[in-house]
This record gives structure tokens, sequence and C-alpha cells, in this order.
């Protein structure tokens, strides 16, 4: 019990001794005059003014040229996709009339039908690099420049 009386009496004049010193800082703080109040009062309000202006004006500026753009872009884009349903209309015109000039499906089977022939008339049982490169050339339609010719 002794250690405890000895610790709330230490607790205490720590107390004491904080609000003591507490009030002994706070005599010596300057404390500015009502005039110099209302003086920093004052500026602080017509400052925040003057920026409260400059953001809406600035604001209000943005947002009509924003609008003003969107409307363009709008018609940009409306004009954009009509030109593409244009041009759209002019391929499907072109495919029509390519389809019309096209060789028949018989051509393509004719020389299909010419490289599986030169394929299986061939006696060796392996193809070299070059008669491989060839018959695929064959057969697909293509013709190979770098190949050399088969004997």
């Amino acid at each position: 019990m002794a250690k405890d009386n000895k610790k709330n009496n230490k607790n205490a004049s720590t107390k004491k001794s904080f609000l003591k010193d507490f009030r002994a800082e706070m005599k010596k703080v300057t404390w500015p005059t009502l005039k110099q109040v209302v003086n920093n009062t004052t500026a602080v309000v017509v400052i925040v003014l003057i920026f409260a202006v400059i953001i809406f004006v600035l604001d209000f500026a943005f947002d009509n040229i924003n609008k003003l753009g969107v409307e363009r872009l709008k018609t940009v884009v409306s004009s954009s996709e009509e030109s593409d349903e244009n041009a759209e209309e002019g391929e499907n015109v072109e495919t029509v009339e390519n389809e019309e000039n096209t060789p028949s499906d018989e051509v393509t089977a004719d020389v299909a039908e010419d490289a599986s022939t030169s394929a299986t008339t061939e006696t060796s049982t392996e193809a070299t690099p070059t008669e491989a490169a060839t018959s695929d050339a064959a057969a697909s339609g293509t013709t190979d420049t770098t190949a050399e010719p088969v004997q």
C-alpha cells in the first residue's frame, strides 16, 4: 500500500506540475490584437473568393469548350460512319465484279490434278528437298523461283 500512495502522489504532482507549466507557457504567448485578427481574416476571405471566381471562370470555359468539342466529334464520327457505309457498299460492288471475273473452279481443279499426277509418276521413294518444294508449289498453284528444276 505504501507503494500505491507514492504512485498516486507522484501522478498528482505530475498533473499539477503540467497544468502550472501549461499556464506559464500560455502567458508567454504573444496574442494578436483584435485589429490584427480582423485584418488577417479579411485577407484570407478575400483571397479565397478570388480563387473561387478564377476556378468558376475556368470551369465554365472548359465546360463550354468540352461541349463544343463533343459536338464536333459527334459530327465527325457520324460523317465517318456514313463514309464507311458508302465504302462498304463500294466494296460489295467490287466483290461482285471480282466474282464475275474470277476463273472457274474447273481450271483450279485441272491444276491440282496435274500436280497430283506428277507426284505419283516419280520413281524414287524419297524426294529431294528441291523436288518436294517443286511438288508443293505445283499443288498450291504457285511457282517457286528459287527451286532448281526437277530432272
